[in-house]
């Protein structure tokens, strides 16, 4: 069985005819109709996987591309009267265009169904039975707002009706319809009415200003919406829209989208840098900020990288284009926070499903309405059938539900963007605030993951020292040894200048030996002073074993008789690791170190940042192992790593976080990345799970409170205590405010503190 699925997976993968590809949506308007367009993607022939998101407005698609093309999806999308975006240069900027057009499309409509249902309302509340031909009048200014600047309810209330569906607009296209028919035939033919002893409504203030209510709880909801996604906009404004290239030794502008690999382009002061690549020629610092979180510009020289949307400082440079378009770092992160923020929570695949069968349960519920009143209602029993049923339409639209989570979702996500925390799907930031065990890497999580020289210390009678650091640079200068670049870099910094050697020799295992002037030296471990027979006083020797201790590794420079320097080299611990521990554990979770480091090392890294669990000599699989076992102990699990080695581990966890300048498959694998590498993002990330999924609890709370309470109102509940019956225009206002408040108290994440 297992050879079997290999082999079928072996083919799926070689034959690469399954396509996952996303598509900006057009014309989605409530949750219900997100639950549309993904039914009808899923149910399409060639299509195995499908979903939507209408918080940002994007479905995605996993398809046979060899049956299946974009515009056969486009077409069967069209069918039920939404829109999809394919074959486009910039899908984004032609849904951004097509949603700029609608919003003022949408404002139009909707200052135009304000204003013809002004007088209607008056006329309806104030001179209903004195004005003649109120009736009419309200007639003849109620027919364009319903039929004409309400035709899309209808429109697209029909195209679902052919697919046996329904969402928000068959609610109003039911409420408002229904209830203009009704008073258009009592104002033609109040007779009818009369002939019965009954007085003959009319409900046109009820469904112009329906309309009205709805259409402007649609553009503060537009305009609310627009706001969420603005730190991808903030992101993409990053991106430069022309470059300055070098062509044949000429400077030419171009677009960006021009550039290609190994072009040469150059960068002029205040600039924003246009795609990764290499320097070539010239010098400059480079504000990089926006990936680092450092707000120290750094040296840029020939050979050193530079990345996308960083904006350099005073000087002029040119480098080589290594990566543009989409490979790029910031278009990296661009994707990463678009893709967040398309994924759904689980708690949102449960609202989904409420969303599809919420309408079809309100339409039964206003029939049965309807029926009860006919039943058991008094002379005017078919007049308050009809407001009721017409009042529950309106009032149980479910966009407050639909947009509960994915605008908290949006706007969190957005929230760690601006924070240097890249959160990869929604589930993970659900789940973050659950969170009771947290498990560490060490190198590069906890400390810097770079070997430096913390101590060197040289013996009284070494004679000039500025000579003999000159030897040790130039030594270690040639050496091939990991540790001799720390050494380099040290002796760099106090400008040791580097001499030509007379001879060189790299001892495996051991060190180096060298000869300078006809005096040989050597650099390397204790065993290669004994196997030398150097001696080493007793202070150099006292505070070798200090360093030792401190779990640094101490290297000897010496000439043929004595030890002159001792050298110690660690991986300095961040400056904020401890901090972020200690506010780890102040939150009750316990936090584990693991590290294929020895014993030693591990014993002094932990009591350095405060830590009682750890395990040193860890191999990566057990990493993995340690994760299943706090799982198997009912632990939810946050694993933070940043190399290959920490993968398997990140894969397993619950919550998986990589740091920002650790290895391409850390991040890949992991859910969230901390773009600063400061482990204090870790505590931050969490808490801002708890805020997010506090406000979608708030979010939820409100919209089925508000549906508990509003659909019983109206439906008549009140009206055999005392008389009260809800008014469909007011119903109308209520479910507007509730779509509005519900975006509202999600955008109050964005000045949360985190």
């Amino acid at each position: 069985m297992e050879a079997l699925i290999f082999d079928k997976s072996s083919i799926k993968k070689a034959s690469n005819k399954y396509i996952k590809k996303t598509f900006p949506v057009l014309g989605m308007t409530c949750a219900a109709c997100a639950v549309s367009v993904e039914s009808m993607l899923k149910s399409a022939k060639g299509v195995q996987d499908a979903g939507v998101n209408y918080a940002n407005q994007t479905a995605w698609a996993e398809y046979d591309g060899e049956t299946v093309k974009p515009v056969d999806l486009q077409s069967l999308i069209r069918s039920v009267g939404y829109d999809l975006i394919v074959d486009s240069e910039d899908p984004q900027q032609e849904q951004q265009d097509a949603q700029l057009r609608h919003y003022k499309e949408l404002k139009k409509r909707t200052f135009w169904a304000a204003l013809l249902s002004f007088p209607i309302v008056i006329i309806g509340m104030f001179f209903m039975d004195t004005m003649p031909y109120g009736n009419w009048i309200m007639m003849a200014l109620s027919a364009p707002i319903v039929f004409y600047l309400g035709r899309s309810f209808f429109i697209n209330a029909f195209k679902q009706a052919k697919y046996g569906k329904a969402n928000m607009d068959t609610l109003v296209a039911l409420s408002t319809g229904i209830a203009f028919v009704f008073s258009a035939f009592n104002t033609i033919y109040p007779e009818f009415w009369h002939n019965r002893g009954l007085h003959a409504h009319v409900y046109y203030e009820a469904a112009a200003v329906v309309i009205a209510f709805i259409s402007l709880g649609k553009l503060l909801e537009e305009k609310a919406k627009s706001n969420t996604s603005s730190a991808i906009k903030k992101l993409i404004g990053l991106q430069p829209k022309t470059v300055r290239a070098i062509v044949n030794g000429i400077e030419q502008e171009i677009p960006i989208s021009a550039v290609k690999v190994n072009d040469i382009l150059l960068v002029r002061p205040g600039e924003k840098i246009p795609v990764d690549g290499l320097v070539t020629d010239g010098r400059s610092f480079v504000d990089e900020s926006m990936i680092s979180g450092e707000p120290v510009p750094i040296e840029k020289s020939q050979g050193e990288q530079v990345f996308a949307g960083t904006i350099n400082q005073k000087g002029s440079f040119q480098f080589k284009a290594q990566k543009v378009g989409g490979d790029t770092i910031l278009a990296q992160i661009i994707k990463m926070v678009q893709e967040a923020q398309g994924s759904k929570a689980p708690v949102q695949k449960l609202v989904d499903k409420i969303a599809g069968i919420f309408v079809p349960v309100v339409i039964g519920i206003a029939a049965l309405t309807f029926l009860i009143w006919m039943l058991v209602g008094s002379e005017n029993a078919f007049t308050h059938a009809l407001l009721t049923s017409v009042t529950v339409l309106v009032i149980a639209c479910p966009c407050a539900l639909g947009l509960a989570t994915p605008t908290a979702i949006m706007v969190g996500i957005g929230k760690g963007a601006e924070n240097n925390i890249l959160i990869k799907d929604a589930e993970s930031l659900e789940l973050g605030h659950k969170v009771n065990a947290v498990i560490l890497d060490k190198t590069g999580t906890i400390t810097e993951g770079k070997p430096v020289v913390t101590d060197i210390s040289w013996t009284a009678n070494s004679g000039d020292p500025s000579l003999y650091k000159q030897i040790l640079h130039a030594m270690e200068a040639q050496s091939e040894h990991p540790l001799a670049e720390a050494v380099v870099a040290s002796l760099k910094d106090e400008n040791a200048k580097a001499l030509r050697l007379d001879k060189f020799e790299s001892i495996t295992g051991l060190g180096v030996s060298s000869s300078y002037q006809g005096n040989q030296y050597f650099i390397g471990n204790h065993k290669l002073m004994e196997l030398n027979n150097i001696s080493i006083n007793n202070q150099l020797s006292l505070e070798a074993e200090g360093w030792q201790q401190q779990a640094k590794t101490v290297i000897f420079f010496a000439d043929s008789r004595h030890v002159m320097a001792i050298i110690a080299i660690a991986d300095k611990i961040k400056l904020t690791s401890r901090q972020a521990i200690e506010t780890l554990k102040n939150r009750g979770i316990q936090v584990y170190m693991l590290t294929g480091d020895n014993k030693q090392t591990a014993a002094a890294v932990a009591e350095q940042v405060g830590l009682k669990h750890y395990k040193a000599d860890v191999m990566p699989s057990q990493k993995a192992e340690f994760v299943k076992q706090l799982q198997a102990e009912g632990k939810i699990v946050a694993m933070v790593g940043d190399g290959i080695n920490d993968s398997h581990a990140l894969a397993q966890a619950d919550v998986s976080i990589a740091m920002g300048k650790g290895s391409e498959i850390a991040m890949d694998v992991a859910k969230m990345t901390l773009i600063t590498s400061d482990l204090n993002m870790v505590p931050k990330a969490l808490k801002l799970s708890a805020k997010t999924v506090k406000t979608i609890k708030q979010n939820l709370f409100w919209a089925f409170i508000y549906n508990l309470i509003g659909i019983p109102l109206a439906a008549g509940l009140l009206y055999p205590v005392n008389g009260f019956l809800l008014d469909p225009m007011i119903a109308g206002a209520a479910m507007a405010l509730s779509s509005v408040s519900v975006v509202s108290n999600s955008l109050r994440l964005k000045t949360a503190k985190i």
